[in-house]
């Protein structure tokens, strides 16, 4: 834990990377969560974005 302090307050939000490493970055259209339940009414929600930007909710079951 102490190294991991140390590395944040020196580096921030920018750490070195090594050159090779190169990245993608990932955009959802979508994220869906299931909740269980004893049940199996499992509560499910999903969040769409819509092309404005902004995110629907929408629950699915039960």
């Amino acid at each position: 834990m102490a190294n991991v302090a140390r590395c944040a307050a020196k580096f921030m939000l920018h750490p070195p990377r090594p050159p090779h490493w190169g990245g993608f970055r990932l955009v959802p259209d979508a994220w869906e969560f299931w909740q269980g339940r004893k049940s199996r009414l499992h509560d499910r929600l999903r969040y769409r974005r819509l092309d404005d930007g902004t995110w629907l909710r929408e629950r699915l079951a039960p």
